[in-house]
């Protein structure tokens, strides 16, 4: 079976604060580490009440540091709001403190509205869109450091730590400008379908078809990111569900807020070109008991012929929370061994 990884977007729930969502995420991540998934990413927004994760790299400190063994990195950075040589640095810095377990996940989109990316004071002036050359420009400051002799003249700006590091690149999508720098650059290719479907297949198929082999990566890499809502029973699943419902309509309505608690129904709260928006912008999430998940997982997985699946599940109760990615751990095994999953209660 392939790798499960795990997207953290670090909720913060209602009635709660971000220093409660920072404790969850640990647990989670220790959780995830224990249920052998492969991978855990955070991923940069700002201006968002239900997301915590604003200073995605301080995050990821936070994880690896509460962790031993599982991968930590980012789903992602978005490089337009830095300086690739400050993001050189800060990766740099992580993969120092936990040496073989970094990745650097560049997104090109700025996650947030556009007053706050003026706020973050960066490309204020223009309009030409920079990412390729601002990737390119970061991935070189993790180069092997120069001779002494040529830094001492000033031939070269340096990160320090980052210069000689091995910090794995990835390029993150939700269209086909990131497969198509991916595969240009051999670099492995991460698709946002937990929120954007559109483009996936599409832009899967451009990746592998372009795919140029480089230092980083001999043959493609593809992974994708899927929401999976799983509990014991359907209906409980689909309970759950409405969480996220309720947080891509509230976004949607200019109101963002902290994740909210589950509704019995969604009947009397979206209409119905908001339901519409939210079945299609979700239309890849996996809702439902342990069979139902299995399924659903299957049928993703063998449509996409993807690398590695990256889980991600918005639920407002922790424990609630923790019990999915239990769930979908059983699956993923189950899978591996060809076999049904049982619906008791993981050890």
């Amino acid at each position: 079976m392939i790798p499960f990884s795990v997207l953290d977007l670090s909720p913060i729930c209602e009635g709660a604060a971000a220093a409660d969502a920072f404790r969850n995420t640990l647990d989670l991540a220790r959780q995830a580490e224990r249920l052998q998934y492969k991978r855990y990413w955070l991923a940069e927004h700002h201006n968002m009440p239900g997301i915590a994760s604003a200073a995605t790299s301080v995050v990821i400190a936070h994880v690896a540091g509460g962790t031993k063994t599982i991968r930590v990195g980012s789903g992602g950075v978005m490089l337009p709001n830095h300086a690739p040589l400050i993001i050189a640095e800060q990766f740099g810095t992580l993969e120092s403190l936990f040496p073989g377990r970094i990745d650097l996940g560049l997104g090109r989109a700025p996650g947030t509205d556009m007053r706050t990316a003026r706020a973050l004071r960066r490309n204020l002036s223009g309009s030409d869109d920079t990412f390729p050359q601002d990737v390119l420009e970061l991935m070189s400051y993790f180069d092997a450091p120069p001779p002494t002799s040529a830094h001492v003249m000033g031939q070269q700006v340096r990160a320090v730590p980052g210069a000689g590091l091995n910090v794995p690149v990835w390029i993150l999508g939700s269209s086909l400008f990131g497969a198509e720098l991916a595969a240009e650059l051999g670099l492995p290719y991460a698709f946002a379908s937990h929120f954007a479907p559109d483009h996936l297949m599409s832009a899967l198929s451009l990746y592998r078809s372009r795919f140029k082999p480089s230092r980083a990566l001999e043959k493609p890499h593809a992974m994708a990111c899927i929401s999976v809502f799983a509990a014991e029973t359907d209906r409980e699943a689909r309970r759950l569900f409405t969480s996220l419902q309720q947080q891509f309509i509230a976004l949607r309505r200019g109101s963002p807020g902290p994740l909210p608690p589950p509704r019995d129904t969604m009947e009397g709260f979206w209409s119905p070109m908001e339901r519409q928006m939210v079945e299609h912008s979700l239309a890849y999430a996996v809702v439902g008991a342990p069979d139902t998940v299995r399924r659903g997982l299957a049928e993703f997985i063998t449509g996409t012929q993807v690398d590695e699946l990256m889980v991600t599940a918005q639920i407002y109760h922790h424990e609630s929370r923790v019990r999915s990615f239990e769930i979908t751990a059983a699956a993923r095994d189950a899978l591996g061994a060809g076999r049904r999953i049982k619906s008791s209660p993981a050890a």
